[in-house]
């Protein structure tokens, strides 16, 4: 482990403010580029974000990549964008996001899920909200 417990919870902080913000997703406000403003989108969008996703970087400077589907083993369908699901403490649970095929569409819901310990992330990047369908 290589966060102490203050390190953790800053960033399991963001990652709830987050969570919870996709649990009330509207659009209000001005846009700010930050990874805590208390709301999702911009003000004027006409499709309403429901999803900031987020990629991690672990203490060694790795950054996390997760398989797009439970079912797939191999390394080829991976995938380094996360939606936070649920906080617990220093445990966060996260969907797997995919590129979107779709025009329109950044990212698609996938099926693989996955738990860390916070403790292990040093670095949150968030990137621009989106709208997630089936999320």
């Amino acid at each position: 482990m290589c966060n102490n417990s203050d390190a953790c919870s800053e960033i399991s902080e963001v990652l709830a403010i987050i969570n919870v913000l996709q649990q009330n997703a509207c659009s209000s406000g001005e846009c700010l580029e930050t990874c805590d403003r208390g709301f999702l989108g911009c003000n004027g969008n006409a499709l309403v974000c429901n999803t900031r996703p987020v990629q991690l970087f672990l203490c060694n400077g790795q950054q996390l990549s997760m398989p797009i589907s439970k079912d797939d083993t191999t390394t080829d369908n991976t995938s380094s964008v996360f939606r936070v699901e649920k906080i617990e403490g220093c445990s966060a649970t996260f969907r797997v996001l995919a590129p979107s095929t779709e025009a329109g569409s950044t990212y698609t819901s996938t099926n693989s899920f996955f738990t860390v310990n916070l403790k292990c992330v040093c670095c949150l990047r968030c990137l621009s909200d989106t709208h997630i369908d089936c999320v």
